[in-house]
C-alpha cells in the first residue's frame, strides 16, 4: 500500500477570528507566547525563517489532538481555557513517539495533519468538492472534529544558527512520523520562507542541511505585512495611559517611593493589565483592525524607521545604526552578562541615576522654564568620569540601565521627529530589542496627539510575514 502523500496549502487565509494567545511558559517566553487560530483549518506546512545580524525567529504552524495550554488571563480578559472552543482532533495519535527534553516544543502537534490529505478526503465527505468555496463550507461544517491549530514562535543567536536549523529538522522529521509518511514525502511538503539578511547569508545551510524548498523573500515586504497580520490578533497591540507615562518619565530610581508608579506583581515587572485602569493602566486593543498610516520602528541589531502609506504603501524614511547591536554589544564588554536575557535582566534591577548626570545634579532643583524635571537624564554616563579622582566602579546592574536608557531615548527621538515630520499621530514599535522585558514607557514618544503603541509578538514581524507571504502566493498561482 503506497504511502500518504503530504498535501499542499491552496486557496488558504489566515482566519484569525477567536484567536487567543497563549500563557507564557516562563519569562523567556513572554514575547514567543503561541497564539491559538480555533477557526483556521486549512492545511500548513511551510515554516518561515527571519535570521538577522544578532537572531533568527522562526514562526510555524501546527496541529494537535489535544487542546492548546491555557490562554493567558491578561490576553483573554479574564476567560478561562474552558471557554475556549477545543473539540478533539480525529488526526493519528503521537502518543508513542519519544519526547526527548528539548522537544517540548513541539508537544502541542506536528505540520500538516493526516486528517487534511487528499486520499483520505472521500471518508470525510470531501471527495469531489472541487470548487473551493464549497470545500472551504464544508471544512468548517465538519471542523468540530479537530481543533483549529497553534501558532508557533521560537528564536535562536544568530551565531548559532546550527541550533536553529537543528530545531526545524527535528520539527520535520517528527511531523513525518505523525503524519505517517516517509522524511523524504514529508520534505516534497515543506518550504522555507527565508527572509533577512541571513535569508541570503545561510541559503545554502538551509538548502543542504533540510534538503526541502528554500524562497527567499524582501525583508521590508515581511515586516510590514507582519505588522498587518498582528494588528488582526485581539489582545496583540498595546499603549500605555498617560498617567502611567507620566510618572514613569519621573522617576528616578527602579524601585523608591518617588517613582509614583503603581504596585508590582512579583516578579518586580508591572502587572499587565493593571488592577486599576485606566490609571497607570496598560490598554489592549480587543477588537483590532489595522490603523494606517502609521510609523514603524523596527529596532534589531540597527534601527529601521519606516513609513507606512494607507493602502499599505511604505518606504523607509530613517533609521540609527545604535540599536539592539549596540546595547548588546556595548554591555559585552562592560558587563559579564553573556546573553541578551541576561542583559536585559540586569538592566531591570538597576538604577541609572548613579551613572547618569540628571538635571538635578547640575541645578539642584527641576528647571521649570523648560519644563524640565530633575529626575531627566542631562548626560549618559555623566557621572562615570571625574576629574582629579579615581575610578569609581559601578555595579552591571546600573551601567546596563544607563545604557539601555541611551540607546532607547536615541531611537524614541528619532521615532517622535520622523512622526512630526510625516504628520503621524501611530508610532509601532517592532524588533526584538524590546522583548517583553524592556518597559519602553519612560522614552514613549506621545507627546500631543503621538500614540507609541507595542506588540506582544513584536520581535516575530519579518517571521510571521513571511508566512503569510507563502500563503499569498498560494492563492495567487491556485
Amino acid at each position: 500500500m503506497p504511502a500518504p502523500s503530504i498535501p499542499s496549502a491552496k486557496v488558504i487565509h489566515v482566519d484569525t477570528r477567536g484567536a487567543v494567545i497563549l500563557s507564557e511558559e516562563s519569562p523567556e517566553t513572554r514575547d514567543s507566547r503561541g497564539i491559538y487560530l480555533p477557526n483556521y483549518i486549512e492545511p500548513v506546512s511551510h515554516i518561515a525563517v527571519d535570521v538577522g545580524g544578532s537572531l533568527a525567529k522562526v514562526v510555524y504552524f501546527t496541529r494537535s489532538p489535544e487542546p492548546p495550554s491555557s490562554p493567558s488571563i491578561a490576553a483573554t480578559r479574564g476567560s478561562s481555557a474552558s471557554s475556549i472552543s477545543t473539540p478533539r482532533s480525529i488526526s493519528p495519535s503521537d502518543e508513542h513517539i519519544s519526547q526527548s527534553p528539548s522537544s517540548s516544543a513541539f508537544k502541542s502537534g506536528a505540520l500538516t495533519p493526516l486528517i487534511l490529505d487528499p486520499q483520505n478526503q472521500a471518508a470525510n465527505g470531501l471527495s469531489g468538492l472541487d470548487d473551493g468555496l464549497l470545500r472551504e463550507t464544508f471544512l468548517r461544517r465538519t471542523s468540530q472534529h479537530f481543533p483549529g491549530g497553534s501558532l508557533n514562535f521560537e528564536r535562536f543567536e544568530t551565531d548559532n544558527i546550527h541550533e536553529c536549523v537543528e530545531f526545524i529538522q527535528a520539527l520535520i522529521e517528527r511531523s513525518a512520523q505523525v503524519n505517517q509518511v516517509s522524511i523524504e514525502e514529508m520534505r516534497k511538503g515543506v518550504k522555507i520562507m527565508a527572509t533577512g539578511g541571513g535569508a541570503h547569508r545561510f541559503y545554502e545551510l538551509f538548502t543542504d542541511q533540510l534538503h526541502v524548498e528554500v524562497r527567499r523573500e524582501d525583508e521590508m515586504e515581511c515586516i510590514i505585512e507582519g505588522l498587518k497580520f498582528f494588528t488582526f490578533i485581539p489582545d496583540e497591540v498595546y499603549y500605555f495611559s498617560d498617567e502611567l507615562i507620566q510618572s514613569a518619565s519621573q522617576h528616578m530610581g527602579p524601585t523608591g517611593p518617588k517613582s509614583g508608579l503603581p504596585a508590582t506583581g512579583t516578579s518586580g515587572i508591572l502587572e499587565r493589565p493593571s488592577p486599576d485602569p485606566p490609571k497607570f493602566g496598560v490598554t489592549f486593543e480587543t477588537n483590532p483592525a489595522p490603523q494606517l498610516p502609521c510609523l514603524l520602528v523596527n529596532i534589531g541589531s540597527g534601527v529601521s524607521i519606516i513609513k507606512v502609506d494607507e493602502d499599505g504603501g511604505f518606504e523607509r524614511v530613517s533609521g540609527t545604526s545604535l540599536g539592539g547591536g549596540t546595547l548588546w554589544g556595548l554591555l559585552s564588554l562592560l558587563t559579564p552578562a553573556t546573553s541578551f536575557d541576561e542583559m536585559l535582566a540586569f538592566s531591570e534591577k538597576g538604577d541609572n541615576a548613579s551613572v547618569d548626570m540628571l538635571v538635578g545634579d547640575i541645578y539642584g532643583q527641576d528647571y521649570n522654564r523648560l519644563g524640565l524635571k530633575s529626575t531627566v537624564i542631562a548626560s549618559s554616563f555623566g557621572k562615570v568620569f571625574k576629574k582629579g579622582g579615581g575610578k569609581k566602579q559601578y555595579s552591571p546592574e546600573d551601567i546596563s540601565k544607563s545604557l539601555l536608557y541611551a540607546v532607547s531615548n536615541n531611537i524614541g527621538q528619532i521615532a517622535y521627529m520622523n512622526a512630526e515630520k510625516y504628520n503621524l499621530d501611530r508610532i509601532y514599535f517592532g524588533g526584538c530589542f524590546i522583548r517583553g522585558t524592556v518597559n519602553p514607557v519612560e522614552t514613549s514618544p506621545c507627546k500631543g496627539t503621538k500614540r507609541a503603541v507595542f506588540l506582544r509578538h513584536e520581535g516575530f514581524l519579518g517571521s510571521i510575514g513571511a508566512w503569510i507571504k507563502n500563503i499569498d502566493q498560494e492563492r495567487e498561482t491556485s
